[in-house]
């Protein structure tokens, strides 16, 4: 299961808050899913508690998502993965689209129906940014199905994307609700479950040692990490940032293993504290390859912001450029705990003030050089100007489909879990097959 908890220092400058959620685990259940935030920020109140100041000049806004999500487990489960990080991109959305979209823009139910998004893993390849020549490609289509139709190959089920009632204006909408808001900061943290390996290791595999002068030091394992190898492919992840890694594997810990079988077993017999408290025994567990499951990533400020930036011939242009980034301070993982097998993490960064027009794409003149035109190329790879994944207007139909299955898997599984609940559940299951069995002599 997954939960987001949002804290503010001064709660006062937080002037709008919204939520969203998807499922993507069993049935679409939230046994595995992702939560968002989306906050508005102002630096600037008035004496009046909650009150906002209008004065444009004074208040300084700027607009926050946060993503938390649990993505699938297992070590080959890594198409698996990819497919969930698509879910949040098409399903995630802050808003139901249906309430967004003009009535006579919204697809069918009849066109819906034919046009199910692929949560499955199946595919190995995530969709790519089209660029002009493949613009019209069939493989183009396909991964353009989710918001705009469907692409199974006949030819009046065409995605919308190019069908002329997919406007310009009507796409935007969408994005508008989706995680990859183009005016907005984009954090996503959680437990990624991507792994180093497809498989389970051997008998008497070597595991990542915490020692810098070991030749097995978790350094020489970080790149077989799948997260960074499929995010640097195009696969997952797109557009994010993640600041370096420089702590050791988050998981899998088998914590008060056997005596004499603890790495820390030392250090637990000098009775060493963290912080404190004192220093949890652990190991990794054997049946698992340690992995980078738990991560926080980023979506940095767009690149039209800083190349924008004045001053672009001076010394200082490059000092410049870095004011108006993300600037990660802390990026680092918490001691082991007695309650879980992972490792948490922890990240803390400071993030520039940006309104929307700072945060908006400009346009390029017909009058600019061809720096400026190739510029603008590079900046429509950006997710925030191009989706990686369509939004799935239907995502909110699916989620309360969904919730339905959970209320009554919920209960049953809590009924379950309890003696009274147990003999209630047994009982009602002996009635039903008595009664079955009557009837069927009747």
């Amino acid at each position: 299961m997954t939960a987001i908890l949002l804290f503010a220092r001064e709660p006062s400058k937080i002037q709008r808050i919204e939520e969203a959620e998807c499922g993507f685990g069993a049935a679409d259940m939230g046994n595995k899913g992702a939560v968002g935030l989306r906050v508005t920020w102002s630096d600037v109140v008035d004496g009046n508690d909650n009150a906002i100041t209008t004065t444009t000049e004074q208040a300084k806004t700027t607009e926050l998502t946060f993503v938390a999500t649990h993505l699938a487990a297992m070590e080959w489960n890594l198409k698996k993965r990819n497919a969930n990080w698509r879910s949040i991109v098409s399903g995630l959305t802050f808003a139901n689209p249906r309430n967004v979209l003009p009535a006579g823009e919204f697809p069918s139910e009849s066109r819906a129906a034919r046009s199910t998004p692929d949560r499955s893993g199946a595919g190995d390849t995530a969709p790519v940014a089209r660029t002009r020549d493949d613009s019209s490609s069939a493989d183009a289509d396909d991964h353009t199905d989710l918001a705009y139709g469907n692409g199974d190959g006949d030819s009046d089920a065409q995605p919308l994307l190019n069908n002329p009632r997919a406007s310009a204006s009507y796409k935007s909408t969408l994005q508008q609700i989706s995680i990859f808001k183009p005016t907005s900061h984009l954090f996503l943290a959680g437990d990624l479950n991507y792994r180093i390996d497809t498989t389970t290791p051997p008998p008497l595999a070597t595991y990542p040692s915490f020692d810098p002068s070991s030749g097995n030091h978790f350094s020489h394992f970080l790149p077989r990490d799948q997260l960074t190898q499929e995010r640097e492919a195009g696969r997952t992840m797109h557009g994010l940032s993640e600041a370096p890694i420089t702590f050791g594997p988050t998981y899998k810990y088998d914590v008060h293993p056997a005596k004499g079988e603890a790495v820390n077993e030392e250090a637990v017999k000098r009775g060493d504290k963290v912080n404190g408290v004192p220093e949890v025994p652990w190991r990794f567990a054997s049946h698992r390859w340690p992995g980078w499951c738990d991560r926080v990533l980023y979506l940095d400020v767009p690149p039209w912001v800083t190349a924008t930036t004045e001053l672009e011939q001076q010394p200082e242009a490059e000092a410049e450029r870095e004011k108006v980034k993300v600037e990660v301070e802390v990026y680092d993982s918490l001691p082991v705990v007695e309650t879980s097998d992972h490792r948490p993490v922890f990240f803390r960064a400071k993030v520039p003030v940006l309104g929307e027009e700072a945060m908006r794409l400009p346009l390029v003149s017909e009058g600019e050089g061809e720096r400026e035109v190739e510029e603008e190329e590079e900046w429509k790879r950006d997710p925030r100007v191009s989706m990686p994944v369509a939004v799935d207007v239907h995502a909110w139909e699916r989620r309360a489909a969904a919730r339905r299955k959970e209320v009554v898997v919920g209960w049953t599984a809590f009924l379950w879990s309890t003696k009274e609940g147990a003999l209630v559940l047994a009982t009602l299951l002996v009635m039903g097959v008595g009664s079955w069995w009557l009837l069927r002599d009747w």
